[in-house]
């Protein structure tokens, strides 16, 4: 039987094309895992859903297979993929490369906007915490990266980023369910922008990677809750 995706209508966004906000949609939602590995995805079901045609949801499908989120079949139809340990670990490595650069960029000189902006996303992190709003919590995390990679003046390495990403934020989604995680991961993320304030690099280094390679440490763990999940 096809699952059916959990996602709803939202208003259109002029600024970009129904092919782009119908993959923001699915992305999310396989992200999110609404839309779980395995689950089978109609053009015409999501086109339906999302009230439009069936030729952006085409290009959206293309576009997330790229990303290597599903695979389209002939006769057998669109799939979302499952957790690849392999492709996540490669994304994990080349994510780390760019973003450990981009903290010492940041301990070189750092927009105070994006300063301020940082400690609001820390507070937000933290009620999210509180209310185990591990939705919230995902969000407010790729708005801290983004934010660091902006104020280093390195927005482009986080759109290089966000492309690549999507193979770890799964398993990311899995690991915040507990709210240890992300206590846990609030501190990490303290200890990176101490260590930008100090304009320590070496320090910054340390902490992001520190930060990036976690889920590392509790990936075997996820995998053994959530087989069903993994490739």
């Amino acid at each position: 039987m096809k699952a059916k995706p959990a996602l709803l209508a939202k208003e259109t966004d002029p600024g970009v094309s129904t092919a782009m906000q119908v993959e923001r949609e699915l992305r999310e939602a396989i992200i999110s895992l609404d839309l779980k590995p395995g689950a089978r995805l109609s053009e015409q079901e999501v086109a339906d859903r999302l009230q439009v045609s069936r030729q952006p949801v085409r290009e959206a499908l293309i576009a997330l297979g790229r990303a290597h989120l599903v695979e389209t079949w002939p006769k057998r139809g669109t799939t979302v993929v499952k957790i690849s340990v392999r492709k996540m670990t490669e994304a994990r490595f080349v994510r780390e490369a760019i973003e450990t650069a981009v903290v010492q960029r940041a301990c070189a000189a750092f927009d105070p906007f994006a300063r301020r902006r940082i400690d609001a996303i820390l507070d937000r992190q933290r009620a999210a915490c509180e209310a185990n709003d591990h939705t919230l919590f995902r969000k407010q995390d790729e708005q801290f990266h983004a934010s660091i990679a902006e104020g280093a003046g390195c927005a482009l390495a986080w759109s290089v980023i966000a492309d690549i990403k999507a193979q770890v934020d799964r398993v990311c989604n899995l690991q915040i369910r507990q709210a240890s995680s992300m206590a846990e991961l609030i501190a990490q993320h303290e200890r990176i922008v101490e260590a930008i304030d100090r304009r320590d690099a070496d320090a910054a280094t340390t902490a992001m990677r520190d930060h990036l390679s976690a889920i590392l440490t509790d990936l075997p763990e996820i995998a053994l809750n959530y087989p069903e999940l993994f490739d």
